[in-house]
């Protein structure tokens, strides 16, 4: 049976009407057109469909809507700001960090979600972070130095 909730993406406010256990990712897809966030696997194993709730990663075809009502939640498109990219953003392009760009948007955002939890993270730790998601194109060495280059625009901004 469908329930009328009030969630928020991107900062903005949506009333929507869904069974409690509905995923989140259909409703970002299927009713506010953020098609950034991808349907990979449906299991949580692969990080496409990965956005961030409260700040915090979460796989967004295993979280019911009902779990993201009074918590913000940030997708792909909510990165950018003021016509800028983010500074991860930036840094996946700047590193030619993605091929076919599948997993892109759940690798940027469990990246963004792991500096904001962790301003210099070492290597090991970016590793540990992105484990959840799978690209297949291979490109795990840019999209670890991007991440690296992220940081480093992030603190040079903060000073």
């Amino acid at each position: 049976m469908a329930k009328a909730m009030e969630i928020e993406v991107n900062g903005k406010h949506y009333a929507v009407s869904y069974p409690a256990d509905t995923p989140l990712l259909d409703v970002l897809r299927d009713e506010l057109s953020l098609t950034g966030t991808k349907y990979g696997c449906g299991e949580g194993q692969c990080g496409a469909c990965t956005v961030l709730i409260g700040g915090a990663p979460k796989r967004s075809c295993q979280i019911p809507v009902s779990a993201a009502v009074a918590k913000p939640v940030t997708t792909i498109e909510g990165l950018e700001k003021e016509a800028k990219l983010h500074p991860v953003q930036q840094a996946f392009l700047d590193a030619g960090a993605f091929q076919c760009a599948f997993c892109t948007s759940g690798m940027l955002m469990s990246s963004v979600g792991l500096l904001q939890k962790n301003a210099n993270p070492k290597r090991e730790e970016i590793v540990q972070s992105l484990q959840g998601n799978i690209c297949r194109c291979g490109t795990h060495p840019r999209i670890i130095e991007a991440v690296q280059h992220a940081a480093k625009m992030m603190q040079e901004r903060g000073r």
